[in-house]
């Protein structure tokens, strides 16, 4: 399949390639974007609200419902080749409890940890897997600290592909782990931390005739798209003031302003909200970029929050021209105050992982601030499911993580088999 209608765009100098040209970066070292053409696109709000009744299963999913703007094939060849499972269409949680606790009145949780393997990477996956099959690929790979393991090993399971996976040597949770070991992929554990892994991958990939799954794939950011797309759906296209989100190797603040800067040229929605990312004060490179008005210097990630432990992220320059286009800011939050907010929403019958929570901690922050007002409607993201890192969440209300204070505890209570003791503790 030679040609497609869309082309790949280096973001860096603006050299163009072939749609499905075989590379993740320009000549010039510089990511890529999928351009579409829109002029050729005549999707609209009706179409969309009508696909939310079908039964097909293409309209069904969050991911290629949107499919006009995602992986424009036709349905036919689309219903063929896509490797869905039934990701996307997750809930839109009005939060107005949360939002009593930071501070605003009008706050929903769009929440992607209820993915089918509990995270948002699924949206990304589903096309980035269908573009390898097109490709006529046996094999793909990744670089994670959990989540994008998790959900390669899946798709690549129900497609027929050999999946390989490198992990920082004892920096994964085991919840994200035991996804990728039971989906049956290869697992490689290496000393160093993710941005050595990325480095690594990248290298086997090339070397080895191996497809590149990160978010360096810019058919990943096509998929996640649609997470905003879905949130403009949800609130029957109203837009809101505010999408907050975590920010970690970036795909994801990229992926949603360039889907809602799409929506917006065809007329979908007539405004544009503005985008607030948050990153864990140990693993802060893009604030602190932002905040000096310099390139990307890597760090050395050190975060609970091990879906955003990065220090490198490949996606920052259409990170900040994202951010930018959508009158964005970014803010940092320290992990106590990530654990702080996860407790909260845990709270609330919602849950999520402690990376999701930085979006809470953030919208806090920027509350207390002055940049979001308490009366605006303020649409946060949550990024993966509570039981990704379960020992956290035992340890933080056993009172037992390291340097940090567990405010919101509710630890388990010992009590001998005696009604009257049982009384007693549930009387207090």
């Amino acid at each position: 399949m030679s040609e497609v209608p869309w082309h790949l765009s280096c973001v860096r100098c603006g050299e163009t390639y072939a749609g499905l040209e075989l590379r993740y970066r320009c000549d010039c070292s510089g990511t890529l974007d999928v351009i579409h053409d829109l002029s050729q696109c005549e999707l609209t709000r009706e179409i969309l609200d009508a696909r939310l009744s079908s039964k097909d299963s293409l309209d069904r999913s969050g991911v290629w419902r949107f499919r006009e703007l995602i992986l424009p094939l036709g349905d036919e060849k689309l219903q063929e080749i896509a490797a869905a499972r039934g990701e996307g269409s997750t809930n839109l949680y009005n939060a107005s409890e949360i939002g009593r606790e930071v501070g605003v009145e009008d706050l929903w949780l769009k929440h992607e940890g209820e993915n089918p393997t509990g995270s948002f990477k699924d949206r990304g996956m589903t096309v980035g897997i269908t573009v390898a099959k097109l490709l006529e690929m046996s094999a793909v790979a990744c670089a994670s600290t959990g989540n994008t393991s998790a959900s390669m090993a899946s798709y690549a399971a129900i497609s027929g592909m050999d999946g390989l996976i490198f992990i920082p040597e004892g920096k994964i949770a085991f919840g994200k782990l035991s996804q990728a070991l039971a989906y049956g992929a290869k697992t490689i554990q290496i000393e160093g931390d993710f941005d050595d892994a990325m480095a690594l991958v990248q290298d086997v990939c090339d070397s080895e005739g191996i497809y590149l799954l990160n978010s360096i794939n810019p058919f990943r950011i096509e998929g996640q798209k649609a997470i905003g797309m879905e949130i403009m759906q949800d609130l029957d296209w109203q837009v809101p003031d505010w999408i907050v989100l975590p920010g970690g190797n970036l795909g994801n603040n990229t992926a949603i302003a360039k889907g809602l800067l799409e929506l917006h040229e065809l007329g979908i929605i007539d405004q544009l909200p503005r985008i607030a990312v948050v990153q864990a004060a140990g693993a802060n490179p893009l604030y602190t970029a932002w905040s000096e008005g310099t390139d990307i210097e890597p760090v050395k990630a050190e975060t609970i929050a091990t879906a955003i432990k990065i220090g490198n992220p490949v996606s920052w320059r259409k990170s900040m021209r994202g951010i930018t286009a959508l009158d964005g800011i970014v803010t940092e939050v320290t992990d106590d105050q990530i654990m702080d907010a996860k407790a909260i929403v845990d709270a609330a019958g919602i849950g999520a992982e402690p990376a999701s929570c930085a979006t809470v901690a953030g919208i806090r922050r920027l509350v207390q601030e002055g940049v979001i007002d308490p009366q605006q409607r303020v649409v946060g993201m949550l990024t993966g499911n509570l039981l990704k890192d379960p020992d956290i969440v035992v340890n933080y209300h056993m009172g037992e993580l390291d340097g940090i204070e567990s405010q919101r505890a509710n630890a388990p209570i010992s009590a001998p088999a005696d009604i009257d003791e049982i009384r007693r503790i549930i009387r207090q």
